[in-house]
């Protein structure tokens, strides 16, 4: 930069300038002296309460889930209360907190309250839900309502959350060296979210709950509000002899502006990325509890490191507008290099998840993965939050206001970023486009950011140059950004195989790929089989097993109820189980619950033949909401409900094999009702199958398995439930299925060898009176303490489906009092459920 540009750091500042009366308070602050020997505890109070932040996050996101659902927009509503009260708190201290107060009296005072309304939710949610489920309604009210309870349950912890670091900031001075401890304040901060990530996700809610993980965290809470209050009079009887008068204002920065715009599109671009990200990386590592930990953590590590050297820049650096603007240009670089290796590199590693089984050793796969790939922008955008102080600060001002105000505009850039990118962007433009959104938008940031120098040098012509090289820089970074590669989407962690022609999936040709709100879906075609893939993980398929399981989850509940008239079908996938009813004729109503709305159409177009055009049918309600919700806020009852979730161990759908979603299921069952509920046994260990049996068998203590196993093969499993336990005659049952009326439903099971109700009833595999011995003393998996997602997480590359089957059926018996009849068909029936092992 020329020598005749004048410099902006604080240090230049001590030039004359016009002065302001003061208007602040005198600050009851330290003097240099204490404040180097205090620094260490204000930074131990800090990383306190960012960890205790992060595992009432994470607790509050798990429960407030299971009122207002798990959906994009219910998560999206929940991110925007708990982050604007973050936002509200760190912009409204300064205002509403007098600067006379002692500051550590006030974060005493602040974490004594996230402390008390932290145990308060724990037990306010429940009575929230209630509240919830009496006025719940759809459309436009629905998402208004969902909006109130997350700003209830949310808004008044994290608005006192919010104002911690702008308090705690009141014990240092606006000065260089002061704006480099605020720098070192945000980072103590982050640091202990990042403890408090790992400790949550990786600890305390796999082994214990989320009652334990609040009272952990609140404990945390009370912990730093003591010593915070054993800290006041020390630190304050040490300063108050050396304290100096206030010195007068400084001028605010005419480029003050611009550079809180810059540090607003930098939270955006950040929270945006990091959607896009999570969304991208947890196709290749597994969308498992963990990786989600390991990524935000990773995330939360980048902008630790980050903010420290940022920290420790903002003393060095000549004009921490201009140093604010490179690194967001560096941004735009290191946004370009994850969307490299996320397209080019990642997911050709010769990595296969099965050759080893231990979580150790893959959770250190995916730690070095998400290190080589998120680290360099994390690290960026970390060290632009401690030169935005350095750049929008003056000298005198009050420490709080400063900070809350460059906490506030970044806070509520995060806000839109996450928003629209998981609301709009990825579901309009794909992934690809959303990153080449990012870097033009870190661009623009770079250029605010200068313009800040421009105008406070009253030079903006020599700029022209650095603005227009900015310009072409993002452009010339948005054509590298490539697409995802398909097979990414569709095979996920097992993708490396396939794209270098080992597994013979890579013969496949993509019929139809596609991002959404929710989840990004591929179907292919092999060798005359269509297959169809949800966010890395394969959901159904035309082969003769997957056919086979999709049939048995309706018709096997269908049959076993003696007429029913309306189905509940959770998840709609290639749409087979939901139009195994359409035959029927007494079914009268169809409901479908679908996350994802582009599912529906996809597999009407390209399994339509096979799911026998469900979504055409008059009969047919497609719920585009999270299943979990609708049973929770609907007020009708159904004849058979079938759920076919999402694989247990991805994040999140733990919820749907809860001890408390079957009860919902039983309590929304007309008199004489079934359930089915999918166990799979392939990627999935002897105690995840545990504690489903457990699970189901507590709320359906009449629960029998039947399986889907054909000459020798199958990997998973149906459960049944039904509250009555009424015998099934094979009699009964095969003069029903030759009824003319039921053409098409014996059709139906013939298409995948089930040729007689003997063949239907051969499936049993078992039912909970057999199977105690096998799930004697084992834990159910509820809401509370959500153990199948870790226990499943755990278990994921296990391949224990063959031993775990000849365990199940090593305890079957004949069930007499269920399975009647008499004659030939009976006979068969005894000699198949008789046989020791039907498969291996």
């Amino acid at each position: 930069m020329s020598s005749s540009v004048p410099k902006r750091s604080l240090k230049s500042r001590r030039e004359p300038a016009p002065p302001i009366a003061p208007v602040e308070e005198p600050l009851p602050v330290e003097s240099p002296q204490a404040a180097r020997g205090s620094l260490p505890w204000l930074l131990l109070l800090l990383a306190g309460s960012g960890c205790a932040a992060l595992i009432y996050e994470i607790v509050w996101f798990q429960l407030l889930q299971l009122v207002i659902g798990a959906s994009a927009v219910s998560l999206g509503l929940l991110l925007a209360a708990y982050m604007g009260g973050l936002c509200l708190g760190s912009a409204g201290l300064a205002r509403f907190v007098p600067a006379r107060n002692r500051p550590l009296r006030v974060y005493a005072y602040l974490e004594l309250g996230i402390g008390a309304l932290g145990i308060a939710a724990l037990f306010g949610v429940p009575l929230v839900s209630r509240l919830y489920v009496a006025g719940a309604t759809i459309g436009l009210l629905g998402l208004v309502l969902r909006g109130l309870v997350a700003a209830l349950c949310l808004l008044p912890p994290t608005v006192l959350m919010g104002g911690s670091l702008p308090a705690i900031t009141r014990c240092v001075q606006t000065t260089p060296k002061g704006v480099t401890s605020m720098g070192l304040l945000y980072s103590a901060n982050i640091a202990g979210a990042v403890f408090g990530c790992l400790l949550a996700g990786f600890y305390l809610l796999r082994v214990h709950d989320m009652a334990i993980a609040t009272y952990a965290a609140a404990a945390v809470n009370f912990g730093m509000a003591l010593l915070a209050l054993a800290l006041a009079s020390r630190i304050t009887d040490r300063a108050a002899p050396e304290l100096e008068p206030d010195p007068p204002l400084a001028a605010r920065p005419r480029g003050a502006s611009f550079v809180y715009a810059a540090i607003a599109i930098s939270g955006l671009t950040a929270l945006g990325a990091e959607v896009v990200w999570t969304r991208l990386l947890s196709l290749i590592l597994g969308a498992t509890v963990y990786t989600f930990s390991i990524i935000l953590a990773v995330f939360l590590i980048g902008l630790w490191v980050g903010s420290s050297l940022g920290s420790w820049f903002v003393g060095r650096v000549a004009d921490a507008s201009w140093a604010l603007a490179a690194c967001q240009i560096a941004l735009a670089a290191a946004i370009a290099w994850t969307a490299f290796s996320l397209a080019f590199s990642l997911p050709f590693w010769p990595v296969d998840p099965w050759l080893s089984t231990s979580p150790l050793f893959n959770f250190d796969l995916d730690i070095t993965r998400c290190l080589r790939t998120i680290l360099p922008a994390t690290l960026l955008w970390g060290a632009s939050f401690p030169l935005a102080l350095a750049a929008a600060a003056r000298r005198g001002e009050d420490p709080a206001r400063l900070t809350g105000a460059v906490y506030a505009v970044n806070t509520a850039g995060s806000i839109v970023g996450a928003l629209a990118f998981s609301l709009v962007l990825i579901p309009e433009g794909g992934t690809q486009i959303a990153q080449q959104l990012l870097i033009g938008l870190s661009a623009v940031a770079a250029i605010l950011a200068a313009a800040a120098v421009a105008i406070e040098s009253h030079v903006t012509t020599k700029y022209g140059a650095a603005f227009a090289a900015a310009l072409v820089v993002a452009a010339a970074l948005t054509l590298t950004v490539g697409p995802v590669p398909w097979q990414a989407i569709a095979y996920g962690r097992r993708v490396t195989p396939v794209l270098r022609g080992v597994d013979l999936a890579a013969e496949a040709k993509p019929l139809f790929v596609g991002e959404g709100i929710n989840s990004s879906v591929v179907i292919t075609d092999r060798a005359g089989q269509r297959f169809f893939y949800v966010s890395g993980k394969p959901e159904a398929s035309t082969g003769l097993l997957d056919m086979r399981l999709q049939r048995m989850m309706g018709h096997l509940p269908a049959l076993l109820h003696a007429a029913p008239h309306s189905a509940l079908v959770v998840g709609f996938g290639a749409g087979v189980t939901a139009g195994s009813f359409v035959p029927y004729p007494e079914v009268q109503s169809i409901a479908i619950c679908e996350l994802e709305p582009m599912v529906p159409p996809a597999s009407d177009e390209y399994f339509g033949k096979e799911n026998n055009h469900v979504l055409r049918d008059g009969r047919t309600h497609i719920l585009y909401d999270d299943a979990r919700h609708y049973i929770l806020t609907t007020p009708e009852k159904f004849d058979v409900i079938t759920t076919d979730p999402i694989h247990p161990w991805v994040k999140g759908t733990s919820t749907l094999y809860s001890k408390e979603y079957y009860e919902l299921v039983r309590q929304h069952l007309n008199p004489g009702g079934v359930v089915a509920q999918w166990l799979p046994l392939y990627e999935s260990d002897l105690d995840t199958v545990k504690t489903q049996l457990t699970t189901f068998f507590d709320v359906f203590p009449n629960g029998t398995v039947w399986s889907n196993y054909l000459d020798g093969d199958g990997y998973d499993l149906v459960l049944i439930g039904r509250p009555e336990n009424t015998p099934i005659n094979i009699g009964d049952l095969q003069r029903r299925l030759a009824q003319k009326t039921y053409a098409a439903v014996d059709s139906s099971l013939a298409e995948v060898q089930f040729n007689s109700a003997v063949d239907l009833l051969g499936t049993y595999a078992g039912r909970a009176s057999d199977l105690q011995p096998m799930t004697a003393g084992v834990p159910v998996n509820n809401d509370l303490n959500m153990r199948l997602q870790y226990l499943a997480g755990l278990g994921l590359n296990s391949a224990s489906g063959a031993p775990i089957y000849r365990e199940i059926v090593s305890h079957r018996k004949f069930p007499e009092d269920l399975l009647t009849g008499s004659g030939e068909p009976m006979v068969q029936l005894q000699e198949i459920i008789g046989r020791q092992h039907r498969t291996f």
